[in-house]
């Protein structure tokens, strides 16, 4: 079976869940340190990837770009391993207790007008049918692929550092867990 890396992206500019966030902060100067070390990580692996996917939000392609130029790769937006959507009817001040609530139950169990559980699983083919890849991403979904692959209806399945990298491996349509990324204290929960 072949490898896919899902890594985080690095420290944003901006947090989110107050009046006036930026709803699509780039990188701070620790981010993009963190963004080069994840690119010297992962051009160390003896199975290095060929294919760098990246969430739509601007801090995931910014933690891509290293990777990207070492490479010589032109990464691809995949859209499914962008942010969890939040309730349309919910405030952006309001995100980070709807999260935190969310963190305490199962993917079923999230409150909203999506069907959650169904989110998560597309995040998890979208990885699943990437073998070889890079994949910069978010939180939450880096634990949608980890649910899917440990069969567990859990949302809080670790806490993702910044710019650290999760590996599974593939049969291009199902994901098995292989190492989980370097975990930390997170403001999510």
């Amino acid at each position: 079976m072949a490898k896919v890396y899902m890594i985080r992206h690095g420290r944003a500019a901006a947090g989110w869940g107050h009046e006036g966030a930026d709803p699509d902060p780039g990188l701070d100067d620790v981010g993009h340190d963190q963004a080069r070390a994840a690119c010297a990580a992962l051009l160390a692996l003896p199975e290095r990837p060929t294919l760098i996917l990246t969430s739509p939000l601007r801090r995931c392609r910014e933690t891509a770009a290293p990777f990207a130029a070492a490479l010589g790769l032109e990464p691809i937006v995949e859209p499914r391993v962008t942010e969890i959507p939040t309730p349309k009817a919910l405030a952006d001040t309001a995100r980070p207790d709807w999260l935190r609530a969310a963190f305490k139950g199962t993917w079923a169990g999230i409150e909203g007008d999506l069907d959650y559980l169904a989110w998560r699983d597309a995040v998890a083919a979208a990885v699943a049918e990437h073998p070889n890849a890079a994949i910069f991403s978010h939180f939450v979904a880096i634990n949608a692929a980890l649910s899917a692959a440990l069969g567990k209806a859990e949302v809080n399945i670790m806490q993702p550092d910044n710019a650290s990298i999760t590996t599974f491996e593939t049969d291009g349509s199902r994901l098995t867990l292989v190492t989980e990324g370097r975990e930390a204290e997170t403001q999510v929960l």
